[in-house]
């Protein structure tokens, strides 16, 4: 972003620079323009742009449809790790642990969630510590109290002939369980 504003603005002052000035007349002589003069207005720009780096702040597109989608997503691969936990296969939890990396930045992304994201990564911390200690009781303890702190539950099962499961071809439930649309 900031460095398609600079490429904008030098481009901006560049041509203009070269523009012929409106009060002479127009010379025929390829020395009319002086380097200097349009390099230093180059310059200047450059400079401005770079004076004001928080004109291209963005927010990383945080919505209440990013976080449920994140919670969709996510929170659904961490709830089929429910049977894996219950079997103490550790090697399946280890195989999701990017599921849980996701779901604790995409489920908490604001500073107003600063102390629920701290939490939830201190659950998959701990989880991962029974892992490596390879506790299977206090990997399923941790799993079952990370669920409960964070709401995580399974998407729902939903039937074509009795529900609608999503409108477009972008909502994050189209190929999933949830995913059902009733066609005619």
């Amino acid at each position: 972003m900031k460095f398609s504003a600079l490429v904008c603005a030098l481009a901006a002052t560049s041509a203009a620079a070269f523009a012929p000035a409106v009060s002479e007349r127009a010379s025929t002589s390829l020395n009319s323009v002086d380097r200097r003069a349009a390099f230093g207005q180059i310059a200047g720009a450059a400079a401005a742009v770079a004076a004001f780096p928080q004109l291209a702040n963005a927010d990383g597109a945080v919505s209440a449809a990013t976080v449920n989608r994140a919670r969709g997503i996510y929170g659904d691969r961490i709830a089929a790790l429910k049977s894996a936990v219950e079997k103490g296969d550790l090697d399946a939890i280890v195989a999701e642990k990017n599921a849980f990396v996701l779901f604790n930045s995409g489920a908490y992304p604001t500073a107003k969630s600063k102390q629920q994201k701290k939490a939830a990564i201190e659950g998959t911390n701990a989880i991962f510590k029974a892992i490596k200690a390879g506790d299977k009781a206090a990997v399923k303890s941790a799993y079952n109290s990370y669920v409960a702190a964070n709401d995580i539950s399974p998407l729902p099962a939903v039937d074509a002939n009795k529900g609608q499961g999503y409108s477009g071809d972008f909502d994050f439930r189209v190929r999933t369980k949830a995913g059902a649309i009733y066609v005619r």
